[in-house]
C-alpha cells in the first residue's frame, strides 16, 4: 500500500468541508478557492473542484453568480445559500467529535 494514495483518500474526505469553511465569510471564485486549498497544502486540481462545486450548488448549499472580471471574461462567483450554513454547522460539530476521537485513538499506548 502506497502512503500516498491514503493520504490522497485522506484530503478527499475532508475537500467538501473544507470548500464550504472557505467560502463562509464570503464569495469567491475558483481560482482564489484553489488558491486558499494549495496555500493549505490541500492538493486539489480544477479538474477536482468543479464537479465538486457542481454537486454542492445541485444539493442547494451553495449558489453562485457571474461578475464581470477586469482582467478576463466574467468569474463565476460561489456562496453559501442559508441550507449551505446550516450543513457547515453541523459539519463542524462533526469534525470537532472526529477530532477528539482520532486524537484520543492515536494518543493511547498501545
Amino acid at each position: 500500500m502506497k502512503i500516498e494514495n491514503t493520504k490522497a483518500q485522506m484530503r478527499k474526505g475532508v475537500l467538501e468541508y473544507c470548500i464550504l469553511s472557505i467560502l463562509k465569510d464570503e464569495d469567491k471564485y475558483v481560482a482564489e478557492i484553489l488558491e486558499t486549498l494549495k496555500g493549505a497544502k490541500m492538493l486539489v486540481v480544477e479538474g477536482t473542484i468543479y464537479p465538486l462545486l457542481t454537486r454542492l450548488k445541485n444539493s442547494g448549499l451553495l449558489s453562485y453568480r457571474w461578475e464581470e472580471s477586469t482582467s478576463g471574461p466574467p468569474r463565476k462567483y460561489y456562496s453559501l445559500t442559508e441550507t449551505g450554513k446550516i450543513f457547515l454547522k453541523e459539519l463542524n460539530t462533526t469534525w470537532e467529535e472526529l477530532q477528539n476521537a482520532v486524537t484520543i485513538v492515536t494518543s493511547q499506548k498501545q
